[in-house]
């Protein structure tokens, strides 16, 4: 078999069939492509002709298809399965050789896999692919960590089959080892964040609003061709108006109120707990799909008397319009939290990542494509070193306008017993990011009262503990 594949594809399940046949359809890419299960390898091949693949029957054949440097990117399983691939081209790969996993890996791991695979001098690159079973097929944004050098190979590649924005390849490179992955997997918290709080305007618009789906429908249909403009709006509306042929109800009232998700969010809230950096938004979108899947507890739920009381709405179009600027404000805050998570992540590893370049590649090919990351991205190429999205001018505007209706909105929910735990957090973090003062001094001094902790004072320099019993002096403990 002639070595001319410039990059193999291991893992033939949807994905990794798409982005073979991506890669394929590149000028100048020919394609090795190996899987565990030769059935695979050759269904993908006959059913695509068309594709410069070279299939191979083993891994060594695999190997042996590839020019050097041999650049081979893994899409199967995470965990033990990826561990298993990587160890085989390991064993068989040279110096200078370059190991993708495009998978959605914990970066811990891939920190990890970086670390025991750089001494044999083979890069080892984990990264982020979003946009799903379409994206890898028709244009991902793509998330490289790994080294300088091995982006010089891999990146005019990666660049070939991205998707394009506003003339630009959604794809960079992240930063060292497990950056990608980490990015990308803060992108799949903003993702939760984005998806509970559109499905919170959708509730409180169906409950409060009495409207149908097909009506909700044309809302964000509207909602589309302004500030919200988004992918997961525009698939929102197509959902929303979809019939069931089975039943001939609205599809969306005939699906089971019960969401499971893959784990990419619960890692985004455990790494941020870690890191100290509160994403409140990310975490209550993943409480709620635990809570929808509490089925037992649901069910056997009192029929409280909760003391709600209806939401009166006396201009329909107003009511819409504050719904509208409500999810807005806080989409803004679940991105701010989003891009803080990974400016901290960067800050723990000795990250360079460049915050207005993440926000340009995730302009077109994933999930949470929308015309709103031009603006992160503005605000980053402006001050790089923004403490907080919230602060730039164009987004501290655009709060300050949504202000009233957010806070009519949350509350109108509460007292109607609607429920809106991202709004609710979102909002809440938000004036707990402008007060003046916080009730943790107060928690600072029970702290100290029951395990002398030790509180620091507004006054003067160091650390103090108050002999709570007795005489309740203060000394200091430095």
């Amino acid at each position: 078999m002639n070595a001319n594949a410039n990059i193999g594809v291991v893992g033939l399940a949807v994905m990794g069939s798409n982005l073979a046949r991506n890669l394929a359809s590149r000028e100048g890419n020919s394609v090795a492509i190996y899987n565990r299960s030769p059935e695979k390898t050759h269904d993908l091949v006959t059913a695509h002709p068309e594709a410069n693949f070279i299939a191979s029957q083993t891994i060594d054949e695999f190997v042996g298809s590839l020019a050097k440097p041999r650049i081979a990117i893994i899409m199967v399983q995470a965990g033990k399965a990826t561990d298993a691939v990587i160890t085989q081209l390991a064993e068989r790969f040279e110096k200078g050789d370059i190991i993708v996993d495009g998978g959605n890996a914990l970066y811990t791991d891939t920190v990890r896999r970086e670390k025991e695979i750089s001494p044999s001098g083979i890069h080892f690159v984990g990264a982020g692919i979003s946009g799903g079973e379409e994206g890898a097929l028709n244009g991902p944004s793509i998330m490289p960590g790994g080294t300088e050098e091995a982006y010089g190979h891999l990146g005019p590649i990666l660049e070939s089959i991205a998707a394009v924005a506003e003339g630009e390849a959604c794809v960079t490179h992240i930063g060292s080892d497990g950056a990608g992955h980490f990015v990308k997997m803060i992108h799949n918290g903003i993702e939760y964040a984005d998806m509970q709080l559109i499905a919170e305007a959708y509730d409180i618009l169906r409950q409060a609003g009495n409207m149908s789906p097909k009506e909700i429908s044309q809302v964000l249909e509207t909602w589309n061709g302004g500030e919200l403009e988004s992918y997961l709006i525009e698939i929102t509306s197509e959902v929303l108006a979809q019939v069931d042929a089975k039943t001939g109800k609205p599809l969306v009232d005939v699906i089971l109120d019960a969401a499971g998700s893959k784990g990419t969010g619960v890692w985004t809230v455990q790494s941020s707990l870690d890191l100290g950096t509160p994403v409140s938004g990310i975490a209550e979108a993943v409480f709620a799909r635990s809570l929808s899947s509490q089925a037992a507890q649901r069910a056997a739920a009192p029929n409280f008397s909760a003391g709600q009381t209806a939401w009166e709405i006396a201009d329909t179009e107003a009511f819409i319009e504050d719904v509208r600027k409500a999810l807005y404000a806080s989409k803004i805050v679940a991105y701010a939290q989003g891009f803080d998570a990974i400016r901290a992540g960067a800050l723990e590893n000795n990250w360079d990542i460049n915050l207005g370049a993440v926000a340009k590649i995730w302009r077109g090919g994933c999930i949470i494509r929308a015309q709103f990351l031009n603006r992160i991205s503005d605000a980053y190429g402006k001050n790089d070193a923004l403490l907080s999205l919230l602060f730039d001018e164009y987004f501290v505007n655009a709060v300050e306008t949504a202000a009233s209706s957010w806070r009519k909105v949350v509350a109108s929910a509460s007292l109607a017993g609607i429920p809106v735990p991202a709004f609710a957090s979102s909002l809440s973090y938000f004036d707990g990011l402008r007060a003046e003062r916080l009730p943790a001094a107060l928690v600072q001094g029970q702290r100290d009262f029951f395990g002398a902790h030790t509180y620091k004072r507004i006054d003067a320099e160091g650390s103090f503990h108050t002999l709570w019993s007795g005489d309740k002096s203060e000394v200091s403990t430095d």
